[in-house]
């Protein structure tokens, strides 16, 4: 047996007489054995055989024992589990040391343990750490736990921090709050915002669903659309498609007004997509009166007519409706 999995077991072992009281064997008539007594787990131990682990070439393997770690934090002594954290260097090593502190932040074990996580996301020396411990926060609550984290690590100077942060701002909007939280959504156009990266920036603005998006954030996403980077234009110009109904005027009258002087094709069929999205079957009249500025346009334009007069009614399947039209034709 690997003698980290040798190790996890004895750990599970330790837990478990932890959690119970001491146990007297059964008494000979002559002696007694002395009542068994269980141990606390060494958090360097565990994690010198997680060092060992990692080495494994199974993405499998390593997964499964990252997955340990973060079931363990729970339970795993705070002091000692903050001091590994604190002189851990190995990329590696310090991100299973942060998702363990972030677990115990998200079970309530220990609710500011995330903030010293975020510290040294923001402040070590090593990008490849901060890089590392950005990591560890994916796909939990740290969005809304952080302050302006997200904002600061924009404008790292490290494209991998850059971009790790970006990932997680796609991420914890899709799959932690699957587009239906404001504050999430805000936070992150905040973020894109202060990215000094247009790709960073035009990445995590075409990957938001802005249902929810706040008055706020809705004119900070508008003024994007001026933006000098045609990439940041084109995702804006995308996520003002799905803005809440209290902003869809402003919305519609900015993609419309956009489009006459715009010269990026890719922009273009952007704008002409938003305008779509925000209207539906009512857009039809503004895109009709739109065919004329750029003939090279018509046929983006005729498709979108062509779909939103089909009566489908989801934007996914219009989508896709759309897509078969302009195959077909």
């Amino acid at each position: 047996m690997p003698r980290f999995l040798q190790g996890l077991r004895a750990f599970g072992g330790l837990a478990l007489m932890l959690a119970s009281p001491p146990v007297m064997a059964q008494s000979a008539p002559s002696a007694a054995k002395p009542a068994l007594r269980g141990e606390s787990c060494s958090v360097q131990g565990l994690m010198d055989q997680l060092r060992e682990g990692l080495q494994s070439n199974s993405k499998a393997y390593r997964d499964y024992l990252n997955a340990v770690l973060r079931e363990a934090a729970v339970s795993l002594p705070s002091g000692e589990l903050h001091a590994a954290f604190d002189r851990e260097t190995d990329p590696a090593m310090v991100e299973q040391l942060a998702a363990a502190l972030v677990a115990r932040s998200e079970r309530e074990a220990e609710k500011d343990a995330i903030q010293a996580v975020a510290r040294r996301a923001l402040e070590d020396r090593d990008p490849s750490v901060r890089a590392a411990t950005v990591r560890a926060m994916r796909r939990t609550g740290a969005l809304e736990k952080t302050g302006d984290m997200y904002e600061r690590l924009m404008r790292d100077d490290s494209p991998e921090v850059r971009r790790e942060a970006a990932r997680n701002l796609i991420e914890d909007n899709q799959y932690v709050y699957s587009g239906h939280h404001g504050p999430a959504t805000d936070l992150a156009v905040n973020a894109a915002m202060a990215s000094s990266d247009p790709q960073v920036t035009a990445k995590i603005l075409e990957s938001l669903d802005t249902r929810k998006l706040g008055p706020e954030a809705g004119q900070k996403l508008l003024g994007m659309l001026g933006h000098e980077s045609a990439d940041v234009r084109r995702a804006a110009a995308l996520a003002m498609g799905g803005v809440p109904a209290a902003q869809m005027g402003p919305a519609r009258e900015a993609l419309v007004g956009m489009y006459q002087g715009e010269r990026d094709a890719g922009v273009r069929k952007a704008l002409v997509q938003g305008i779509a999205e925000l209207g539906f079957a009512g857009a039809v009249p503004e895109l009709r009166r739109l065919r004329s500025v750029d003939p090279a346009m018509a046929p983006e334009i005729d498709a979108w007519i062509r779909a939103l007069e089909s009566g489908v009614q989801e934007w996914d399947l219009l989508l896709r409706e759309k897509q078969r039209l302009q195959q077909v034709h």
